[in-house]
């Protein structure tokens, strides 16, 4: 990307968010507060603000839990970004393979540099595989999927849509459009499934992570965090602007699967044959079914584990120690941690929570080193 957090703008800015669905003290900030007392301005690290403190923030945090406004989130990930200088570490390439030796790893990137280092950590999201279905032709360029790179397909003035998907990101392009002056069909394999969060917050905590910690089994601790995810789901500000669009009727529900999209030879609009024997006619199907559920790094993870032979799970995710060390020189955070995290290992949350793991790591590891040395 460009910039860092490019693939988190894009994707939430596709889908009209508004408020993140996640409370405030899930930020990017080592201070878990840092978000509520940002007061819009950059700071540098030695304190000095910038501008006037913004007073009045009513609007910025949405109840429950303050949830804060996307755009005053972003400017907080700047100040974060300015304030630790990250944008001075950011190499901006792709990492093509991964090479690990018994005194080092070597990561050779696209622009062609090598970079070598002590320890890696692959903190690899799954923005890379929008989810696809089987059903939906890649070849035209009115069926596009929402979280695409450089997707920019957004339909003409006054045209029929389809959004296909059943979660937050489905009802937020809905409703995005909706607001546009488009008129929106929403398909849906199952009805509106409310839950305010991804996940039950009891996974954040002890009350269900001791459970998950006993389990040894690796299998079934998948099967735990395949049981604790909350897909397909909306919380409930968004249920009920759902709802209202239906009842206006600006917005059209269909509690369907898809079984095929062809264009028409007459009208040449795409029709969307419905598994409930319904036909629609639309001019562009827009696809809000997430991110792919596959283990992400593709070839150069499978490299890495065939090269150095890493244990995985049936699911083919890492099996790691607590702290999330794959490898002597290798470390996972995000999905490739959730065997090791839990549930939440995906989202924010997981991230600081893998955070204080690795740093708890790394000083181990410095300390022992230090002391061989000595």
């Amino acid at each position: 990307g460009e910039r860092l957090l490019e693939r988190w703008r894009t994707c939430t800015a596709a889908t009209g968010m508004v408020h993140l669905r996640s409370p405030s003290v899930h930020n990017l900030d080592l201070d878990p507060w840092s978000l509520l007392r940002h007061d819009g301005k950059p700071r540098s690290r030695k304190g000095k603000k910038a501008g006037k403190r913004r007073k009045d923030k009513s609007a910025l945090f949405a109840p429950p839990y303050d949830r804060p406004q996307l755009r005053f989130f972003n400017d907080h990930c700047d100040s974060v970004i300015e304030n630790f200088d990250l944008d001075r570490l950011h190499l901006r390439a792709r990492a093509n393979s991964c090479t690990l030796d018994c005194d080092r790893v070597t990561v050779e990137l696209s622009t062609g540099q090598d970079v070598v280092a002590q320890r890696v950590i692959l903190a690899i999201g799954a923005g890379e595989k929008p989810e696809w279905p089987e059903w939906a032709p890649k070849d035209n360029e009115r069926v596009r999927h929402v979280f695409e790179q450089g997707f920019d397909g957004w339909p003409e003035p006054g045209a029929t849509v389809a959004v296909v998907g059943g979660g937050i990101s489905a009802c937020q392009v809905a409703l995005r459009l909706v607001e546009e002056g488009q008129l929106v069909h929403l398909i849906s394999r199952h009805t509106l499934r409310e839950h305010q969060f991804d996940s039950d917050p009891g996974w954040l905590g002890p009350k269900f992570m001791k459970k998950f910690k006993r389990e040894t089994d690796v299998d079934r601790r998948r099967a735990l965090i395949s049981s604790a995810r909350h897909r397909g789901s909306v919380p409930p500000d968004v249920r009920r602007r759902v709802r209202m669009a239906l009842d206006e009727g600006t917005l059209h529900w269909h509690e369907s699967g898809i079984n095929a999209v062809a264009v028409e030879d007459e009208t040449e609009r795409l029709a969307v044959e419905l598994s409930s024997g319904h036909r629609l006619q639309v001019d562009q199907v827009l696809l809000a079914t997430g991110f792919s559920s596959a283990r992400p790094g593709g070839a150069m993870v499978d490299e890495l584990i065939d090269q150095a032979s890493l244990p995985c799970a049936g699911c083919g995710y890492p099996i790691v120690d607590s702290s999330l060390r794959w490898h002597p020189r290798l470390y996972v955070s995000g999905p490739l941690a959730e065997l090791e995290i839990g549930p939440v290992a995906r989202n924010i949350a997981g991230a600081r929570r893998a955070a204080e793991r690795l740093v708890g790591a790394a000083r181990a590891a410095q300390a022992s080193e230090q002391q061989h040395t000595a």
